[in-house]
């Protein structure tokens, strides 16, 4: 059964209002915790996965993937890929950020049109990631961070181990999609130019419709600033293209689907 535009929205809210609950949950018992966090103590790279409704309060569903710098000092850099009601955008931004001992703070992020979005957020897992609750009026969006680690460069090589996949959201015209599954990631061969190669098994759910098991393959390739560009094809279906962010030494990979029409997201995890 197609889900109509109504029903799909109304699934992003229901799902935006269970995390903005966990998210203020989490805010509340952070002062408990005995934890002492600094501007310094924020220092350094996360990527961070976000979905929600509105850009602007436009009321439409959106998901993102940002790749920020905290420079230990209360200033912010980075890049971010977005899908705003299927349309999808990538763009630049500035902000700054503010902690309290408590290890909560606010921060704000500026892309390259002026737009500001202001959030709170929580540091969790000695300050490895935070939980965000973007605080526009007329937005009802949560984010989860998860840091970088020590690593300061990436290649083909850094993805290349066996990964369970997950992968939800939203098919524009289609209705709701979820994937999950495992991946096999090989760096390309030395001394050529191929891309690095992935192969695995996912199941998937399309409104419901359950496809149990099907073999994908695809490609993949590293920035050295640790984001990556990946395409999966299911067998006897169009291929997937995604944009990566590698956190967690390369352990984790928080993923976002490039394609129009798509406000997809997920997690791979070694």
């Amino acid at each position: 059964m197609q889900l109509t535009e109504e029903a799909a929205r109304m699934s992003f809210k229901n799902a935006g209002i269970a995390i903005l609950f966990f998210v203020a949950t989490m805010m509340g018992a952070s002062a408990a915790r005995g934890t002492t966090c600094t501007a310094e103590s924020v220092k350094g790279v996360y990527g961070i996965s976000t979905i929600g409704l509105g850009l602007n309060g436009s009321s439409q569903p959106a998901s993102s993937v940002y790749q920020i710098t905290a420079d230990g000092a209360g200033n912010i850099t980075g890049s971010a890929t977005k899908s705003i009601d299927g349309s999808i955008v990538s763009f630049t931004f500035t902000g700054t950020y503010e902690i309290e001992p408590s290890c909560t703070g606010t921060a704000t992020f500026t892309n390259q049109d002026d737009q500001t979005e202001h959030d709170n957020f929580v540091m969790n897992n000695t300050n490895k990631g935070a939980f965000l609750l973007q605080t526009d009026t007329n937005h009802v969006q949560s984010s989860f961070a998860v840091a970088q680690g020590t690593i300061a460069s990436c290649t083909d090589a850094t993805l290349a181990h066996t990964y369970s996949l997950q992968l939800s959201g939203e098919d524009v015209g289609t209705g709701q999609v979820a994937l999950a599954g495992q991946l096999v990631l090989k760096e390309k061969k030395v001394g050529t130019v191929e891309n690095g190669t992935l192969t695995g098994t996912v199941g998937i759910s399309v409104n419901g419709t359950i496809t149990p098991s099907v073999a994908v393959t695809g490609t993949y390739t590293v920035a050295s600033n640790c984001t990556a560009t990946a395409t999966i094809t299911p067998s006897g279906m169009s291929a997937m293209n995604f944009n990566f962010v590698i956190v967690e030494q390369g352990k984790e990979v928080l993923a976002i689907e490039t394609d129009n029409n798509t406000i997809v997201t997920g997690i791979l995890q070694e």
